[in-house]
Order: structure tokens, then C-alpha cells, then sequence
């Protein structure tokens, strides 16, 4: 399933290369700082303005004019000095909410990458010659759920959980041990 703000991203680009005849166009789409603008704001207008010597709220103007998102969100706003608004429809919400419920492989919506790689992740090392403590649970609890999250987008993990170093503490043990003998 496809991000929305991927969605978003791509209609909004098309639009913006629609008006100004530009072949690549970056919408710059972000989540609305604060919900009284919406969902998702486009900065990505106002270096296009910049770049065609035109005002970025005209060209914002145009851009919305010729943008096409009825199925997802209500009418865009355009704001301040040309930024784009963007608030989700409701009914699309629920429907992607209820697509991403049915996923027979519980997969949340979540694609797998296209090139899968090889990833190693070292994590933990508890020092054996040492007390073990809660730092050595938290990096290998973070370590585990690293690795988790890659294998679910459907990388080949593997795991380094080594112990660590304790050749000081055998050597003095070691230099103990000939001091009695």
C-alpha cells in the first residue's frame, strides 16, 4: 500500500510541473505543524517560485488549480506566502484504516523493500568479567528490536551478540593468582 504522503507527493509534483512546464518539481510534502492547517502542508512552491521569477502565492494558486486529490482530501488551501494545506478526508481515513485492518498477511500496509540486503546488526556485548546491569537489557532489547523491524521489511538479518571484552579482568586475576603463589 502506498503512503499517503507519497501520494500526495507524487500528484502534488505533477501539478507543479503541469503549471510551470518543469520536468522535476519536489513538493517538499511534510505533516502540518499544527491541525488547525490541515494534515499536510507543501513547502515545495516557493523555491519553485524562486527558481521561475514568479510570486510562490500565485504559482501556489495555480499549482492547487490544477491539482487533483478530490478522492483524498477537501479543497486545498493555500496559505501565507505559498504553502499548500492539505486535510484528509474523513472517509478516506476510515477506508485506508479498514484496507490496512483486512491485510491477510497482517502486514499494516507495509510493503516489503524491493532489493532485500544482507544487514548485520551487532548489539549487547555484556562484559562477562563484570557485573551485568540494565544497560546490557536495553542495547539488547534495541539491538532485537532493530533487527525485528528489518526482517519485517523483509531483509536477511544478521545477528552479532558478542560477549565483551575481558581480557583485563583475567589478567589481573591472573596477576592475583601469582602474587599468592
Amino acid at each position: 500500500m502506498k503512503p499517503v504522503i507519497k501520494i500526495l507527493d507524487d500528484r502534488i509534483s505533477a501539478a507543479m510541473a503541469a503549471v510551470t512546464s518543469q520536468k522535476t518539481c519536489a513538493a517538499i510534502i511534510k505533516p502540518a505543524t499544527d491541525p488547525k492547517f490541515g494534515d499536510y502542508q507543501a513547502n515545495g512552491v516557493m523555491a519553485l517560485a524562486k527558481k521561475a521569477k514568479t510570486s510562490p502565492r500565485k504559482l501556489a494558486e495555480e499549482v492547487v488549480k490544477n491539482l487533483d486529490v478530490d478522492d483524498i482530501c477537501e479543497p486545498p488551501e493555500v496559505a501565507g506566502p505559498g504553502f499548500i494545506n492539505l486535510r484528509l478526508k474523513a472517509d478516506f481515513v476510515a477506508d485506508r484504516l479498514l484496507e490496512i485492518n483486512s491485510d491477510p498477511e497482517n502486514r499494516l500496509g507495509i510493503e516489503k523493500v524491493a532489493q532485500p540486503k544482507n544487514i548485520v546488526v551487532d548489539f549487547s556485548g555484556p562484559n562477562i568479567a563484570k557485573q551485568m546491569h540494565v544497560g546490557h537489557l536495553r542495547s539488547t532489547i534495541i539491538g532485537d528490536c532493530i533487527c525485528r523491524t528489518l526482517e519485517f521489511l523483509s531483509h536477511k538479518v544478521i545477528r552479532q551478540n558478542h560477549v565483551g571484552d575481558w581480557g583485563t579482568q583475567f589478567g589481573m586475576l591472573i596477576e592475583i593468582g601469582r602474587a599468592h603463589v
